[in-house]
């Protein structure tokens, strides 16, 4: 299946718009964003677990890259409630479950094999807000790795950026206000893609906070030189 699966091409869409589509798993369904392959693919998705769902234990060829949005999602390793950030890295697996249920952005086979640091973060008790390269607005980093970058990042109201370009492309998910570019107004829930080379000039009227993931739609480039 191949669903906005060219890189190189800008995609925006309205996630709650989107039908959910059943999963292998009954309780388990996923709003498709991005996806190159069959079940097993190169993936971006919006996945909700009902409560009491779980999957079959499985392994990540490709890596999986998670944020909880909201419920707790859960596997033998844990709990993490909305707000997580997590990373498995290639060759990694689990079992993942809901007791009380979640909605989860979740990747899958993006990840550089060497790239091998599990990570969990808890965004809500992460004191790591910096500030960013203008007034009103602050970063909290998640993960670099070669070319690739993911964070939060939180606009204060009337906030601008400069014009800026994205060799290795961008990827957006609104997590809450509303963001913008001279392209167009995007509520929370949206999710956009800026291909690598691609520029803009973005900015918030309203307020937001975004996740941000830069240079990753270029084979990923590792710190020794090798790519993905």
């Amino acid at each position: 299946m191949d669903l906005h699966a060219d890189l190189d091409q800008r995609v925006t869409l309205d996630t709650s718009a989107l039908p959910w589509t059943p999963s292998p798993m009954a309780g388990v369904e996923r709003r498709m964003l991005d996806r190159c392959g069959g079940e097993v693919a190169r993936a971006t998705s919006i996945v909700r677990y009902a409560p009491g769902s779980r999957f079959e234990r499985h392994s990540h060829g490709g890596g999986e890259e998670i944020l909880v949005l909201e419920g707790t999602f859960s596997d033998e390793l844990g709990d993490y409630p909305a707000g997580t950030y997590l990373r498995n890295p290639v060759g990694s697996s689990h079992a993942p479950f809901s007791e009380l249920g979640c909605t989860i952005l979740v990747k899958l086979q993006q990840m550089h094999p060497a790239d091998q640091q599990r990570l969990v973060i808890d965004t809500n008790n992460n004191a790591a807000w910096l500030p960013g390269l203008v007034s009103g607005l602050e970063v909290m980093p998640l993960h670099g790795y070669g070319s690739e970058h993911v964070a939060l990042v939180r606009w204060a109201p009337g906030t601008r950026f400069q014009p800026h370009g994205h060799p290795g492309g961008e990827e957006i998910l609104v997590l809450d206000g509303v963001f913008q570019d001279e392209h167009g107004t995007y509520p929370s829930g949206s999710w956009l893609r800026n291909p690598p080379g691609s520029m803009h000039r973005p900015l918030s009227q309203a307020g937001c906070t975004i996740w941000v993931k830069t240079g990753h739609l270029r084979a990923v480039q590792a710190p020794d030189g090798s790519e993905a």
